[in-house]
C-alpha cells in the first residue's frame, strides 16, 4: 500500500473514508481525475490521470492499484492502457508520464508492457518511507510512438 500512494497517507491501514477524503481534497474531475475499472459489476483497478502543469499536454499517471485477487492477469496493463488511451484521445495529451519506484518490479514490468519508456532525469524523487528512502524511476509514453 505504500509503494501504491508514496507514503501519502497519515495511517495505515488506509480506509474507504480515508480514501473519500483523499478525493474530496484532490480530485477535481478537471486537473486531477480517477478511474476505476471494472469486471462484471466489480471494481478490479484504480488509477489517477493529473496535470503536472498548466499545460494538459501532459498528464501523470498516479495510485495505480489492481485488486490482489487480479494480480497477473493482466488487468494492471489493461488499467494502464486504458488510462493512456483516455489520456491522448479525451483529454488531448500527447504525452503521459509516471513515477514507479525501482524497488517495485511487478510494476515496472506492467508498465512497460503496456509501452512506457525509462528516461533519465536531473534529479532523482525520493520518499522517506518505512524509515528508509525509496527512490522513484520516471517513465514516459508519447502520442503516436
Amino acid at each position: 500500500m505504500r509503494q501504491w500512494c508514496a507514503d501519502r497517507y497519515e495511517c495505515y491501514p488506509v480506509t474507504p473514508e480515508d480514501m473519500n477524503i483523499y478525493h474530496e481534497r484532490y480530485i477535481d474531475g478537471q486537473s486531477q481525475r480517477a478511474l476505476t475499472m471494472l469486471n462484471g459489476n466489480n471494481i478490479v483497478g484504480y488509477i489517477t490521470l493529473r496535470t503536472p502543469a498548466d499545460d494538459s499536454s501532459e498528464q501523470r499517471l498516479g495510485f495505480v492499484i489492481v485488486d490482489d485477487s487480479k494480480r497477473g492477469q493482466g488487468f494492471g496493463k489493461t488499467l494502464v492502457s486504458m488510462a493512456v488511451k483516455y489520456a491522448f484521445e479525451t483529454l488531448g495529451a500527447t504525452k503521459v508520464s509516471l513515477g514507479v519506484f525501482e524497488n517495485n518490479p511487478s510494476a515496472i514490468h506492467c508498465y512497460k508492457s503496456a509501452g512506457f519508456r525509462r528516461v533519465i532525469v536531473p534529479t532523482t524523487e525520493s520518499y522517506s518511507c518505512l524509515g528508509e528512502t525509496w527512490n522513484c524511476i520516471e517513465m514516459e509514453q508519447y502520442k503516436g510512438l
